[in-house]
């Protein structure tokens, strides 16, 4: 199979789809690997690493789109690359459809078989290539948080940590999943207060039995957010539903009743956003100031370390790439129901059910169209 990889061309993203060590698996599976000039380069691959591996470097984006018969990227598709969607390309990416019908219906009308990153899910419920930037973005919203707590970006102006003497930051953590999970970790590092919200009981279980008194547990309910929002300095938006347009719990009417200057990082914002007053942003301009309350809903916060994330990322995909190439699309779903969950659009069908519900329109079992 001939397989490409083209540079991002998202707002300040920097990682890639493919390392050199990638092409060389690929390679040594038998497989044609072609990369965009300079594909590499935002996250430290130069391309003679890609040519040493086996790669054909190609000048331009559009040859790469219409040589390959698998594309693999790490963001979704802009608008301008909807062009070259064509009829049985296989596109194995993140696409979070959930929150871009108009994505959705280009991948449709080009026909494109979609496999979406965040949607493949393992035999035991696990993301297994959304983990990974979880896990990042969950670490980095406590970065970002503390950094815009600070007075001239808008914030309260106090140290998540604080010093002896003074109040240490109420950090409230909305989800305990991955990116919930890797939040805590780093608030309580930092030495804040944190509080962690979720709706599973047994979940809420093993958090307390990892941190115990350095963190409170609560289960999520309107009345439990509310109440804890009224003390926090920064909110931690985690909550996920694989594929679905995420739920609002962080609701226009709270703000009102929080500290001036208390920051809500929205982590959840690809997916459509927990935050009724949340719309994407980029890391040109990341934040914004709503009802006193600085919003961060940068929607690709992962590319801000694109080193570590492309690493991370390539480290997940690879397994599952190679069982596409090897295999076609098509006897791989047949082989494997883990790479059935990560089908979202067949030959102008929409395969994922929550993709689906999420724009009011019918889904077909992707058993059905192989």
């Amino acid at each position: 199979m001939k397989i490409g990889c083209v540079k991002e061309i998202k707002n300040n993203e920097f990682r890639v789809g493919m390392t050199p060590d990638n092409v060389r698996a690929y390679i040594d599976a038998g497989h044609e690997v072609y990369i965009e000039k300079c594909a590499g380069a935002g996250s430290g691959f130069a391309d003679s690493e890609y040519i040493s591996a086996g790669a054909a470097i190609v000048d331009s984006a559009k040859d790469v789109w219409n040589l390959v018969d698998m594309m693999i990227k790490v963001k979704e598709p802009l608008e301008e690359e909807y062009k070259y969607f064509r009829e049985g390309l296989i596109l194995y990416t993140y696409l979070h459809l959930a929150a871009d019908e108009q994505q959705m219906d280009a991948l449709l009308d080009g026909k494109v078989k979609a496999v979406a990153y965040e949607t493949l899910q393992e035999t035991d419920r696990s993301l297994p290539l959304l983990a990974p930037m979880s896990q990042i973005a969950g670490r980095l919203s406590i970065q970002e948080g503390a950094k815009y707590l600070e007075k001239r970006f808008g914030g309260e102006g106090i140290l998540l940590a604080g010093v002896p003497g003074t109040p240490k930051a109420n950090v409230v953590i909305l989800g305990g999943g991955t990116v919930g999970f890797n939040a805590c970790k780093i608030a309580v590092g930092m030495g804040a207060n944190v509080t962690i919200l979720d709706v599973n009981l047994k979940r809420l279980e093993e958090l307390d039995n990892l941190f115990g008194a350095q963190i409170q547990t609560l289960v999520s309910t309107d009345s439990n957010v509310e109440r804890v929002l009224k003390d926090a300095d920064l909110v931690i938006g985690s909550v996920l539903i694989p594929g679905a347009s995420t739920p609002k719990l962080f609701k226009k009417k709270y703000l009102s009743e929080m500290k001036n200057g208390a920051v809500f990082v929205d982590v959840a914002i690809d997916q459509g956003g927990c935050g009724e007053t949340s719309h994407v942003t980029t890391h040109d301009d990341p934040v914004y100031i709503e009802d006193g309350v600085v919003h961060y809903c940068v929607g690709n916060m992962p590319g801000a370390v694109p080193r570590t994330s492309t690493l991370a990322l390539t480290n997940a995909t690879l397994r599952y790439g190679l069982e596409i190439a090897a295999n076609g699309l098509e006897e791989a779903c047949r082989k494997s129901k883990v790479i059935c969950t990560g089908v979202n659009c067949y030959l102008g069908k929409i395969t994922n059910e929550n993709v689906a519900k999420a724009h009011n329109r019918e889904s077909v079992d992707i058993h059905s169209l192989i």
